[in-house]
């Protein structure tokens, strides 16, 4: 049985077409997997954090204190995407 170049052809472009669909569909798979470890992650430091309040309170507040001017230095600093033209 000899199989016809058209038929082979279109064997692979499915085959080619299957593959493109189980691509999209790991990309989205890797996606929300990434989001689910970075919403534990944050919400193991907002636990850490609480728990931090309760046992150690005067270290929480320098904590807080360090990371808040960390924010507002990276806010003053950081390049701003609107260029002021005069």
């Amino acid at each position: 049985m000899k199989i016809k170049p058209e038929r082979a052809l279109q064997w692979w472009d499915d085959l080619d077409d299957l593959v493109g669909v189980l691509a999209l569909r790991s990309e989205r798979i890797r996606h929300w997997c990434l989001f689910g470890v970075a919403t534990l992650a944050f919400a193991l430091l907002v636990l850490a954090g609480i728990l931090l309040a309760f046992v150690e309170p005067p270290l929480a507040l320098a904590t807080t204190v360090l990371l808040l001017v960390v924010l507002m230095y990276r806010a003053v600093t950081e390049r701003s995407t609107l260029e002021i033209s005069a």
